[in-house]
């Protein structure tokens, strides 16, 4: 079987520069290279990058799924690619076979979806938040799971094709797990592989501003979506508590419950549940969709 053929997404907004001419100086290094790395400027221009890419400036911010499937339509319409690795704009890859790696997997397994990158901070670190499993003691496991992170990991074009794209109506928040979800709802498999691993700095999501609310706002349209209508009231009762147990701002509480006002009130897209078969499937893979 031939090894399929890689391309590359990074969306920035440029606020990264230093961090980003890293990443794309790693990704050249690479000891197999990419078909295509097309780097995507949300509500910028790119006009400082002098990196061998494809560039794509966009007037307006989409929010990083918007922006990873305006570059992920143009590879999809070259025909050049069959995997697509998709990487933070202040990620960084240290090792130089990555690329490699993720073809040799994708070659060996015609069921692999999606292959989740380990990503580690500079000392080498793998916070438990950063493990896609409930058992997140050991990040050195590998195997299936049910969620991936959106920092660094690869997709099959085939799968892509045929599940659909990132929902870009939710601007930033559990796009991974919508995405996610429906690959495993299409019989894919999602792979946790430690060996592939993205250096990014420690930081925390609620550095952005509109964290609470994105993320109480999307859990809720992802149950809307995705989850049987059985288990919509169990998903989001058990999410209310873990939000209340963790809260630690008044105003991060208030930005929450707003967020989860609008996700009940305002349209999610279309819906199209989850088999009972994935259900289980996810629950003998560990993570059963209510948590």
């Amino acid at each position: 079987m031939p090894l399929p053929r890689l391309g590359v997404v990074i969306v920035t907004m440029g606020t990264r520069p230093k961090e980003l001419d890293a990443l794309l100086a790693s990704v050249e290094k690479q000891d197999v290279p990419a078909a295509r790395v097309v780097l995507v400027g949300n509500a910028t221009p790119l006009t400082d990058i002098t990196a061998d890419v494809t560039k794509i400036p966009l007037g307006e911010n989409l929010g990083c799924p918007g922006g990873r499937n305006v570059g992920l339509r143009m590879l999809s319409e070259s025909g050049e690619v069959d995997v697509v690795v998709e990487l933070d704009d202040d990620g960084l890859l240290i090792a130089d076979d990555v690329f490699r790696r993720v073809q040799q997997l994708f070659a060996n397994d015609p069921e692999l979806g999606i292959a989740g990158f380990r990503v580690a901070d500079e000392n080498g670190l793998t916070e438990r938040r950063w493990v896609p499993r409930l058992r997140a003691d050991d990040p050195m496991r590998r195997g299936p799971v049910t969620a991936f992170l959106g920092g660094g990991h690869a997709l099959s074009m085939p799968m892509l094709n045929e599940i659909g794209l990132w929902p870009a109506e939710f601007f930033f928040g559990h796009e991974e797990s919508d995405l996610a979800w429906r690959a495993l709802d299409g019989g894919w498999k999602i792979l946790y592989e430690p060996e592939l691993v993205l250096q990014h700095p420690r930081t925390s999501p609620a550095r952005h501003a509109a964290h609470y609310r994105f993320t109480a706002r999307n859990r809720v349209w992802l149950a809307r979506r995705r989850l049987p209508i059985l288990l919509i009231p169990v998903y989001l009762g058990v999410w209310i508590l873990l939000a209340m147990a963790r809260m630690r701002s008044s105003a991060g509480l208030k930005a929450w419950w707003g967020g989860f006002a609008e996700g009940l009130r305002t349209p999610c897209g279309p819906r199209g549940p989850m088999k009972w078969r994935t259900v289980w499937r996810m629950t003998r893979l560990g993570r059963p969709p209510i948590l």
